[in-house]
């Protein structure tokens, strides 16, 4: 009999870990080649992790809960194989790390091992995944408090959501006064100074009227929560408007809906054309499409439009259109109807929803003029569309003024002040809705 490690495979490539949801077998059973044996979460899509190997699961090194690094082993099958052909460990995957020059192979164990080591140094036998430690690390949460936290994991493990939760309420402790602002100035170097504020604010006594139901977030709503609250204090957002006037596509779309249905398949609706007018205005403001880390900016040479898109359970995901910039108006097209059907299954894969660089929602879709998105980090802009609405708008023409019925629509672009100053937003979306209004509604699709 020989002893296999199952390998936490790669998901996507900007995947690097992944949390257990639940094991599908238990210590004793038998798995089959190719059988789900473990179902994770990365960022907010699950997926199910097949067998690489048939034999019987000995041993689970993770519970649910857990965070796992990709190419770090998560259970040990024993199987029918030579113990004289294998080694008394086999792993199912090579080494992350191979050998170089003279050097010695370092497994993953070993070097999860090490930089544990490096995060937190302490007497206690309670264990933190890495995850855990870098969240408290970036968050300024001492080791003391760490261990203060009450976990819901294996064996009262602190999980991510633990942490995330226990943050939240870190910065809503109750306090008698309405806003304490505290504001602490650290100096980066010898000519720059951080002005970080904190502002702490009531917690509200939520009072009992006797029909109150109390229902704990699931696990993508505490995501999205962390997410959006983790945007607002990193970003100085601000947002500016314009209106578009989107008569010709309006006109346009009605002309070839049908003939694209029949021919295509599928439907052409207005967000792949508000898409291709967004990755048009980029390349006129490419400092729109840009990440900051720190004090470094990311100029991204490709334009990776992220679409907003509502699931039916309510929550929120973003799946990401690919290289815009090299698509014309059909490629897009299919593009967000597969991701938006993929979407609303719950196929989406971890690549789908990674590698963003500016993002759109429509608002319209729920009847709503405009909104004031959050920025989707670490993009520094996100734009939102609203409803398509008739009414009356003073046309100039050769003749004088007219008054007409037109097809508007709000735009509105949030972006981060820190690297988005006003007349680039401005122009931004300006351009943006220069492009929707020249649209050609003589081309053919």
């Amino acid at each position: 009999m020989a002893r296999v490690e199952l390998i936490m495979p790669k998901m996507g490539e900007s995947v690097s870990e992944a949390t257990i949801i639940t094991w599908s077998k238990n210590i004793g059973d038998i798995i089959e080649l190719d059988e789900t044996i473990i179902e994770i979460a990365t960022d907010k899509v699950d997926s199910e992790v097949p067998s690489t190997h048939e034999g019987k699961l000995v041993e689970m090194l993770f519970q649910a809960d857990d965070v796992v690094q990709v190419g770090q082993p998560f259970a040990i099958l024993e199987t029918d194989e030579d113990d004289q052909e294998e080694t008394p460990l086999v792993k199912s995957e090579a080494l992350i790390n191979q050998p170089s020059n003279n050097e010695s192979p370092i497994s993953i164990k070993e070097e999860n091992k090490i930089s544990e080591e490096k995060i937190v140094k302490s007497m206690s036998d309670r264990f933190y995944s890495p995850l855990v430690k870098s969240i408290a690390s970036q968050e300024g949460i001492p080791f003391e408090e760490l261990e203060k936290i009450k976990g819901t994991g294996n064996e009262g493990r602190v999980t991510k959501s633990d942490i995330l939760t226990y943050i939240q309420s870190r910065n809503t402790q109750p306090t008698n006064e309405d806003i304490i602002s505290k504001t602490t100035v650290t100096k980066e170097s010898s000519e720059v100074n951080e002005v970080k504020t904190e502002i702490t604010a009531t917690k509200v006594n939520i009072p009992n009227t006797g029909g109150t139901e109390i229902v704990e977030m699931d696990r993508m709503r505490k995501l999205i929560s962390a997410h959006m609250t983790k945007s607002k204090s990193t970003s100085a957002h601000i947002t500016s408007f314009v209106e578009a006037d989107m008569t010709s596509i309006v006109n346009w779309r009605n002309s070839v809906k049908d003939n694209f249905k029949k021919k295509e398949g599928q439907n052409i609706t207005f967000t792949p054309i508000i898409i291709e007018a967004m990755a048009k205005a980029v390349k006129e403001f490419p400092m729109i499409n840009v990440s900051v880390d720190g004090t470094n900016i990311h100029i991204h040479k490709n334009v990776n439009i992220g679409m907003a898109a509502a699931l039916p359970d309510g929550n929120l995901i973003v799946p990401v259109i690919k290289e815009c910039q090299n698509k014309n108006l059909i490629g897009i097209t299919k593009s967000v109807n597969d991701l938006a059907v993929r979407a609303r299954k719950g196929a989406l894969k971890p690549d789908d929803i990674q590698g963003g660089t500016i993002t759109m929602t429509n608002v319209g879709t729920f009847g709503n003029l405009m909104g004031t998105p959050i920025i989707n980090q670490p993009q520094v802009a996100i734009m939102a569309c609203g409803v398509i609405k008739k009414k009356p708008v003073v046309l100039e023409t050769e003749d004088g003024d007219v008054i007409a019925i037109r097809h508007m629509m709000f735009l509105s672009l949030s972006y981060d002040h820190r690297v988005v100053d006003g007349a680039l937003g401005g122009q931004f979306v300006r351009k943006v809705a220069d492009y929707l209004e020249q649209f050609d509604n003589h081309q053919t699709i």
